[in-house]
């Protein structure tokens, strides 16, 4: 059992926590929840004994294993499947025992090692760690390639496989979600209902917690309070004791009433669509547990579009794809043909490297496609939230000045009015946005977005930086949205409450799913147990195989060694162009070192450097616009070899 006992810490002056006490049982799985600071890494901290209490006392079984999920991945060599069996560190112990006692002819020593080894499974490990590394997305061939190969989202699934792959009594996962896609998702949620041992996670996703977890702990106010079941029933239970509290039930009355009104007249003209009902009851579920978000940070609203085309785009035969250097197509979603009406919203599903983001931005017209037709509607406006959206954001500008450039003509009082309704007031709004937390740049991106009034709304992952109380915002506003939606989300609750029809980009094609997402969530098991039914058949054909000569074996190295040597030489192009392009940033980067260090300096702004003063700024500037510009070739070109490995 876990016990906090009139548990306090304090982080320096701030205290974090003040006299709590609760306690989890060996078993339970437990969803961490509260606002950013409230200590959620913090508790982290003290379950893996890195932290101790300043008062009263914390106590857990001394023989507990605890596996965590590390937040650097060393660039290593080794292969992603060593990688992974590193989790279980015991099983490497036993190993090296083997290695020393062979080394020294120790017979009596290796035998009980290699009994050892049988104990603890270690003759079914390789095959358990290719189990989690294709539930996470990897593909065979990656599982035989170096750490170093992998960039930093796959790395931090590669930290989640071997944290899995440690066999422990407590299972520590914060945000675990946030670079999977929702195949990934579903695979896991799947993986820790069969966990055995007691979980604590962190996480924004509210239909992951609603999974996996049979007890919430919510941090507020320097508590933590325990709540039987999981993120949804703490929520409803949070919303009746707020309900009580007549100031903040009546706060919330206005928003209540608006969203009633928008569940009618969507019930009024929803079809029986297994999708439309979903959507019915997240909207009616959103007004139930309304009063829990009486304290929200924020909520806002999207502007009511000018126009409404219909349709509103036409593709016809589209096939969506990319250049490389020499020159040659390499194709990524083909045969795309649809028609957007006004008033649609569809959520595209499929595993990450289908191509989901390639027609995005094939739609939002920042990429060209390789061939086919794109018509637009007359008074089409395009709202294009990107993936690495925060990245096209300038640091050494306010919020203010974003938005002054979209608005030059506007007041600036007026752009301080609007900026203010997303919590960007005061000196907040004039202030420099690169010490901004990722969830405030995105705040302040969709700002932007929503300032320009799309009638098309294109999102590709909004909710990566947010936390649950802006996840909240945003699933409240894109539901009251008048106009057109196509939504890409891990984020389930976000997609039941904002779409009501699915397509899926699968095998490099988009098709509509006939279905809702639990349907969605029943195929993807169903197609990952026919995946391991395949491998496990062609895995004893093989062995049979091997026994008559092995020739099966040697002709699958042949083709996958014809495979790497076709996808090193599709790479090698990209990563030269990327290692060109972080020599230059290498470069300008500290060129920008010296720049601003000068622009920093007092005695830059005397009368005798004024001149030297007004050149090294210029320079600044155009320093920063080619790293920006750099910044995004280089992220084009990461995107583009990771669709290539995919």
């Amino acid at each position: 059992m876990i016990r906090f006992n009139q548990f306090s810490l304090s982080r320096g002056t701030k205290p974090l926590f003040e006299d709590t006490s609760f306690t989890l049982n060996p078993g339970e799985k437990a969803g961490l929840v509260g606002a950013n600071g409230a200590g959620k890494s913090t508790l982290f901290s003290v379950l893996r004994g890195e932290l101790h209490a300043d008062g009263g006392d914390f106590s857990m079984p001394p023989s507990w294993r605890i596996a965590h999920v590390a937040q650097e991945t060393p660039a290593v060599d080794r292969s992603a499947l060593d990688y992974t069996l590193d989790g279980d560190t015991h099983l490497r112990e036993i190993e090296a025992r083997i290695a020393a006692a062979s080394a020294a002819h120790e017979g009596a020593a290796e035998a009980e090692a290699h009994a050892a080894f049988a104990d603890a499974d270690g003759y079914t490990a390789p095959a358990r760690a290719e189990t989690l590394l294709l539930g996470l997305g990897f593909t065979l061939e990656q599982t035989r390639e170096p750490v170093t190969s992998f960039s930093g989202g796959w790395r931090m699934r590669l930290n989640l496989a071997q944290a899995l792959m440690c066999p422990s009594d407590l299972l520590l996962l914060d945000e675990p979600t946030n670079h999977l896609d929702l195949d990934a998702i579903v695979w896991l949620e799947d993986w820790l209902g069969r966990y055995p041992g007691t979980l604590v996670v962190i996480s924004h996703d509210r239909e992951f917690l609603d999974s996996v977890c049979n007890v919430t702990l919510h941090l507020e106010n320097r508590q933590v309070k325990r709540y039987g079941g999981n993120y949804s029933q703490f929520e409803v239970l949070r919303a009746q004791q707020i309900a009580l509290q007549q100031s903040a039930y009546e706060k919330q009355q206005k928003t209540v009433a608006h969203l009633q009104s928008f569940i009618d007249r969507f019930k009024a003209k929803a079809t029986k669509a297994k999708q439309a009902q979903s959507r019915v009851k997240a909207l009616e579920k959103m007004e139930l547990i309304a009063p829990a978000h009486a304290s929200s940070p924020f909520t806002f609203e999207f502007r009511e579009p000018d126009a409404a085309p219909n349709p509103m785009m036409v593709m016809e035969s589209v096939r969506c794809g990319y250049h490389n250097d020499a020159g040659d197509e390499i194709p990524i979603v083909e045969g795309v043909t649809m028609s957007i009406q006004n008033g649609q919203r569809i959520g595209l599903l499929g595993a990450n490297g289908q191509g989901k983001s390639t027609l995005i931005k094939t739609l939002a017209q920042t990429l060209e496609p390789l061939s086919g037709g794109v018509r637009q509607g007359k008074g089409l406006k395009i709202g294009y939230f990107a993936q690495h959206q925060l990245e096209t954001l300038r640091p050494d500008d306010s919020a203010l000045a974003h938005l002054a450039r979209l608005a030059p003509d506007t007041r600036e009082q007026e752009l301080r009015d609007f900026l203010g309704s997303f919590n960007f007031s005061g000196d907040m709004a004039t202030a420099k946005i690169a010490p901004f937390s990722g969830g405030e740049k995105a705040r302040l991106a969709l700002a932007l977005i929503i300032w320009q009034k799309p009638n098309l709304l294109l999102l590709d992952e909004p909710t990566n930086h947010l936390d649950l109380e802006t996840r909240h915002a945003l699933t409240m506003a894109l539901a009251q949205f008048e106009g057109t939606l196509i939504l890409v989300s891990h984020d389930r609750h976000l997609l039941r409450a904002t779409t009501d029809t699915f397509m899926l980009v699968a095998k490099h094609r988009l098709s509509p799913f006939d279905g809702d997402l639990d349907d969605y969530r029943d195929w993807l098991l169903q197609h990952a147990a026919e995946t391991r039914a395949a491998a496990k058949e062609a895995g004893g054909a093989a062995s049979g195989d091997a026994q008559d000569g092995g020739l099966n074996r040697k002709e699958q190295r042949r083709q996958e060694a014809q495979e790497r040597q076709k996808l090193a030489h599709l790479k090698k192009p990209l990563q030269s162009r990327i290692a060109k392009i972080e020599k230059e940033m290498e470069k300008l980067n500290a060129e920008k070192t010296q720049l601003d260090a000068f622009v920093a300096d007092p005695v830059s702004y005397e009368a005798a450097m004024k001149a030297k003063l007004t050149e090294t700024i210029r320079r600044q500037g155009e320093v920063n616009a080619r790293l920006e510009t750099l910044e995004m070739e280089w992220l084009e070109a990461h995107e583009e070899l990771a669709q290539i490995g995919s």
